[in-house]
């Protein structure tokens, strides 16, 4: 064993959303001595930051949450199917003062670097605040969407109007009565904040680069007899959740869709779409993202929606998203979305065919036309999964950065550790299922802890990933895809490949093998003494 080193902490946890939360909370639990940076002034990490219009879950509330405790289960009660970013930020908040967590949180506090230690096992971490803290082990929870991407628009610092960043939207909120508006993107988060805006805005323009497959969420107001179902079913719902593929509590679907007849299959669709967002996608056929005639089945239909919406047949048919498979790109759940098209002061404008040119002080103008607004917000997404990481100058052995080392794609073990970077660990890091976060979550933080843990107990200084144990799982991860549709949307720039983001290796960064088949490879792992990492006493 080397010699005993004085270290200020025995973890860091950068972040304090969901994950910083639960690991806080879970390392406090084993008598380690944590301390979380969050560079917000709050709680929340991603439910902080994007405070747009419309910013709501995806994922139904009674499965969008923390489970750690029966007493937050029992204690809060959700008003929505799908919570609004308010009560997601208040719910967040409520985890927080439950558990006392943020005496062990410094907020306004961005952490800048972290550098390995070699002669004593520990990481020397610092921040924009001029502190620096030396701890054995750095645990990340910077979320997988979390780094904006800002295109580089010509002229863009031109614009005389007010510009706005949708992932840092100001807590105020913002005005936009009277306003002439122009939005650019149509992802996940336009899709939601596109139908509000709309209602605000004397008028509204989106540029859009690429339709989306949007099924209505089907949101609504929770009834107090069902809080009590789910409240008294949770554990249930939760051990389905983490048996399932995406890591919902879904049902599995009708059978391979070339099974039923087109009554059939249209009659199964109306149900899905009635019954809202990924259910749609999951509760219908079993071979969506797998065979691309029945991927084709489900894509028309939704066109056919679209189509039957908007009022406009060429709107309709810009809406139309073609080319690529449903499910290529992250599939958004909407409210209204098509509806707002609608409306005599939205006009929409496809930047694929006639891209923009430049940002110019009173708009921006395309390939083809000059358009004038008050307002520009960019909601134009992130550089998703790494980006948050690389940005914070993280060394490991022999100095070697983070960043380099991924620069031709990210390399962990389990979405977790990263041969080279030992007692460095990442909640859903690269190579980690894309899926409900918050039960990945919590199975991250349950492994992570187990693990500190156990190298506690066995004396053990350093755990990092082996060089083959990495190599066996990046292949793993873009082997598992190969026979899915997914990667297709690459031809789209989907961030699940990183090809939104120019000038990024463009490979698959997410696990898509089944967070079910996730969660098992990681206890088997933990289970013969966490095979494939290198345990240094």
């Amino acid at each position: 064993m080397s010699t005993a080193v004085q270290t200020d902490l025995d973890v860091v946890v950068i972040g304090a959303g969901f994950a910083g939360l639960a690991m806080l909370h879970r390392v406090r639990e084993s008598g380690f001595e944590a301390r979380v940076y969050e560079a917000g002034d709050g709680v929340g990490g991603t439910w902080y930051w994007n405070r747009y219009p419309g910013a709501r879950t995806d994922s139904e509330c009674y499965y969008y949450c923390l489970s750690f405790s029966k007493e937050l289960v029992e204690e809060w009660s959700w008003s929505e199917r799908y919570p609004g970013q308010p009560e997601m930020l208040r719910y967040l908040d409520f985890v927080a003062d439950k558990f006392d967590l943020r005496k062990d949180i410094r907020f306004g506090t961005r952490v800048t670097s972290a550098t390995f230690d070699e002669s004593s096992n520990t990481w020397e971490v610092a921040t924009d605040t001029g502190e620096l803290v030396r701890s054995r082990y750095v645990i990340t929870g910077l979320g997988l969407l979390t780094a904006p991407h800002i295109p580089d628009f010509p002229g863009l610092s031109s614009f005389a109007g007010d510009t706005y960043l949708t992932c840092r939207w100001p807590a105020e909120g913002v005005d936009l009565a009277g306003k002439r508006v122009g939005i650019i993107g149509t992802g996940a988060t336009g899709v939601q904040a596109i139908p509000i805006i709309a209602e605000q805005a004397a008028q509204l323009t989106v540029f859009q680069r690429t339709p989306n497959y949007v099924v209505p969420a089907q949101n609504r107001p929770m009834e107090p007899d069902e809080i009590a179902d789910l409240k008294a079913r949770h554990y249930e719902i939760l051990a389905k959740a983490r048996n399932h593929s995406f890591a919902m509590p879904f049902d599995p679907g009708h059978g391979p869709t070339a099974e039923f007849s087109a009554e059939e299959r249209q009659r199964i669709y109306e149900e899905g779409w009635a019954s809202g967002g990924f259910r749609f996608l999951f509760e219908t056929f079993d071979d969506i993202i797998l065979d691309e005639a029945a991927n084709e089945s489900a894509a028309e239909f939704i066109r056919s929606k679209i189509r039957g919406i908007v009022h406009d047949p060429e709107t309709a048919e810009l809406l139309s998203p073609r080319g690529y498979p449903y499910a290529g790109k992250r599939p958004p759940a909407g409210h209204d979305y098509y509806e707002a098209y609608n409306r005599d002061t939205v006009s929409l404008v496809d930047i694929s065919k006639a891209p923009i040119q430049e940002i110019t002080p009173t708009g921006l103008r395309t390939a083809d036309a000059t358009y004038e607004f008050d307002v520009l917000i960019l909601a134009t997404g992130f550089d998703a999964v790494t980006g948050a990481l690389t940005s914070i100058d993280i060394r490991g052995r022999d100095g070697l950065a983070l960043k380099e080392k991924w620069a031709d794609g990210p390399s962990t073990y389990l979405g977790l550790t990263v041969h080279d970077f030992p007692n460095l660990f990442t909640i859903s890091g690269p190579g980690s299922p894309f899926a409900n976060i918050p039960v990945c979550i919590e199975k991250n933080v349950e492994w992570i802890g187990n693990a500190l843990d156990h190298a506690r107990e066995n004396e053990v200084e350093a755990v990092e990933a082996t060089a083959d144990a990495e190599a066996d799982w990046g292949r793993q991860v873009q082997d598992v895809v190969s026979g899915t549709l997914l990667t297709q949307g690459a031809k789209v720039h989907s961030w699940f490949t990183g090809a939104n983001i120019p000038g990024k290796k463009a490979v698959v960064n997410v696990w898509f093998g089944g967070a079910n088949n996730y969660f098992a490879a990681c206890d088997t792992v933990a289970e013969r003494g966490y095979e494939g990492l290198t345990l240094t006493r």
